[in-house]
């Protein structure tokens, strides 16, 4: 089976009927969702089967969340190295306060570097985490 998953970015996340409604779609769809709510920037990472990816996807464009933009657009997911760690795709959301702690949840998923690439963060300093 392979995994897909997606990026968007937002203004921010805080909305707590939104979110709500993230953890839903999650369930339904099947897909593992990372937000980083808060302030901005709001960033929602998607990752598991391609119809679910995509679905979950088409609801958060339907939430309306202020800049919305589909940083990476849901692909085949490939992972930048093997973890050790075992990789959670199970319907779940999990909240993360800070973009450098979303870094580091990128790091242990493998798509680091995917993610830098997707937040237009690669060729710039590291201070911008």
């Amino acid at each position: 089976m392979t995994l897909f998953n997606a990026l968007i970015r937002t203004h921010h996340i805080t909305s707590r009927k939104k979110i709500a409604k993230l953890t839903q779609a999650a369930k339904s769809h099947d897909v593992f969702v990372l937000l980083r709510s808060g302030g901005p920037p709001g960033i929602m990472y998607v990752e598991g089967i391609e119809g679910g990816v995509r679905g979950c996807v088409d609801v958060v464009a339907n939430l309306r969340y202020k800049d919305y933009h589909l940083a990476a657009r849901p692909s085949a997911l490939v992972r930048e190295v093997s973890s050790t760690d075992s990789l959670s795709a199970v319907p779940d959301v999990r909240e993360i306060e800070t973009v450098k702690d979303f870094g580091l949840q990128m790091q242990r998923r493998g798509v680091y570097e995917w993610w830098r690439t997707a937040m237009g963060y690669a060729g710039q300093s590291d201070r911008l985490l």
